[in-house]
């Protein structure tokens, strides 16, 4: 332990890596702009820069703390240089900022509201930049790019695919694809991550909220949604409600209100995709056949595959994702003209993930030539549409899902974390329904922060070795191993982003280890409420079956997309 004095106050430390974070423990909340825990640290922005007793200035974020220093965060000096920086930044920066997506949330704004600066001294002389358009899931602005980095590390770092880096230097440089291609001629997976860590409108998700407005507007047209697990516990602190509290109940109130016919919970074609998965694992297994079994959930990691690992694509699960199975199943149900009632049906999906806005135009994303999710609106634009409405969120009352498609089990629920996935299969195998068999399968190992993950369970006298991972970075290591010979497992599961989907590219950003946790916590409070834990209990997904399903299982749920001659 160590002792720093801090504008006059003693403060101690431990372990901290950096001076910035001593500051802050000690509750100094001094800006930054390119400084994440979970990042390298780069220094690029300057704003945490702080003035010790002899007037050296430094970055916190890159000093280590030393026994006996003396730090003043705030003198007149340090002051005078924030506000500069700041200025200089809003000078080289597009000033749209009214119309800019990230309005009112943008850090940059923000830290000029917070320093003072009301009017900025310099010409902006750099030149004006094409907007790249190309992706599905996100749009990147460079002529909003302030150097900070964030996108560049999360992306090299996090996800390992580097789909961005730095070029040209001095007032020339910039943050692009390597010979400024389009970001669709890159191997980028469409995460979103390098937008989470965006601090302004320099990478924004590619938004479809006037589309669903437009299917709202039509009388024509039946407009159905479906809500993934992990957006229910990520919109009520917008609200102010407490962090990672389950609000699906106001949700649907709220989609009701804004005019969509049907609200169905995904959680429903979880466990689906339980049903079908768990299926064709034990057939693997019992073949020896293309195992690993890799999940197919996530469609960031299965594109992953697709691109840098194309001799394993034959072991991606054939499962449809939940948001492809509900979508066949409901486009499926609507098909009968007696459900139709004369309608078209927009089907309309609520993601915590820009990657499923990919996923909804891929090739095996139709029946019969027909796209099965038309719509995907991330979290994020779901409280825009929210705001645009007018709606007083905090103040609804919960409602219920529509039915035949709205309930669905704790397993189902689950899916938004990492690991979910793994130990809703775990509780499909395990011929057991008790409180105790269900917490001994959480205590397994399946369950944790931690980036991989790797237990044994048995099952019917064999040991059924498994991996679940988090973060693209972590899946490439895994792979590597599998590909070295070094691991041998049965089943990998893999979210491309950190802690799974409760930290989807489409969630709202601001989200601190706090934030983090209680989310996760949300849904695993949100999964013990639940009467019903197994995916095969869950007496709606049994009846389909034995209805609409009947006959139509691999035509409905499943696709060739990925399996090669």
């Amino acid at each position: 332990m160590g002792t720093m004095t801090i504008d006059g106050r003693k403060v101690e430390f431990t372990d901290e890596k950096n001076v910035l974070t001593v500051i802050r423990n000690a509750g100094i909340n001094i800006p930054t702009l390119c400084y994440h825990s979970e990042l390298s640290t780069f220094g690029a922005c300057r704003l945490c820069t702080v003035e010790d007793d002899r007037g050296r200035t430094f970055a916190s974020c890159s000093e280590q703390p030393r026994d006996g220093m003396v730090i003043y965060t705030n003198s007149g000096r340090i002051k005078k240089y924030r506000k500069l920086i700041v200025e200089l930044l809003l000078a080289a920066h597009c000033r749209d900022c009214t119309t800019c997506v990230k309005s009112g949330e943008c850090i940059l704004q923000e830290l000029a509201h917070r320093l003072g600066v009301r009017n900025i001294r310099f010409e902006n002389t750099r030149e004006q930049h094409e907007i790249d358009e190309s992706s599905p899931s996100i749009i990147r602005d460079p002529n909003k790019c302030i150097l900070c980095g964030n996108c560049v590390r999360a992306c090299e770092e996090l996800q390992g695919i580097g789909a961005l880096g730095f070029a040209f230097r001095g007032t020339e440089a910039m943050v692009m694809p390597a010979f400024n291609k389009k970001i669709t001629e890159t191997q980028c997976v469409n995460c979103g991550q390098c937008r989470v860590y965006c601090p302004t409108g320099a990478i924004s998700i590619r938004t479809h909220m006037d589309e669903v407005w437009d299917a709202l507007a039509d009388k024509d047209t039946r407009v159905v949604a479906q809500i993934a697990p992990a957006v229910r516990v990520a919109v009520g602190d917008h609200y102010g409600l407490a962090k990672g509290r389950s609000v699906m109940g106001k949700i649907v109130n709220a989609l009701h209100k804004m005019g969509f016919d049907e609200v169905y919970d995904t959680t429903f074609s979880a466990d689906l995709t339980i049903m079908e998965e768990t299926k064709e694992f034990l057939n693997r297994v019992e073949k020896g056949e293309n195992l690993p079994l890799l999940t197919s959930c996530c469609p960031a990691w299965v594109k992953f595959i697709t691109d840098q690992y194309k001799e394993y694509v034959p072991n991606i699960s054939t499962c449809r994702s939940p948001q492809g199975m509900m979508s066949a199943v409901i486009k499926e149900y609507f098909r009968d003209p007696e459900h139709a009632a004369g309608k078209k049906t927009v089907m309309v999906s609520i993601m915590p993930c820009t990657a499923k806005k990919a996923e909804a135009i891929r090739p095996n994303s139709f029946t019969e030539g027909e796209q099965d999710t038309d719509i995907v609106i991330t979290t994020t634009e779901l409280l825009r549409m929210i705001d645009n409405f007018g709606l007083d969120f905090a103040t609804l009352d919960p409602e219920a899902c529509d039915m035949p498609f709205g309930f669905g089990s704790g397993g189902g629920v689950i899916f938004g974390v990492t690991g979910g996935v793994t130990e809703a299969v775990l509780r499909r195998l395990s011929p057991d329904h008790s409180k105790e068999a269900m917490h001994e399968i959480a205590e397994c190992g399946v369950r944790g922060e931690e980036g991989i993950k790797e237990f044994t369970v048995p099952y019917k006298g064999m040991d059924i070795n498994v991996c679940v991972a988090s973060g693209l970075a972590n899946a490439r290591t895994v792979m590597e191993r599998v590909k070295n010979g070094e691991a041998n497992y049965h089943l990998i599961e893999v979210m491309a982003c950190r802690r799974g989907c409760i930290m989807g590219g489409g969630q709202p950003t601001r989200s601190g280890d706090r934030t983090k946790a209680a989310r996760a916590k949300g849904l695993y409070n949100a999964d013990n409420t639940m009467i019903i834990k197994k995916s095969d209990e869950n007496p709606l997904v049994l009846e389909l079956y034995q209805g609409l399903l009947k006959g139509k299982e691999h035509h409905l749920l499943h696709n060739d997309f990925y399996i090669q001659d």
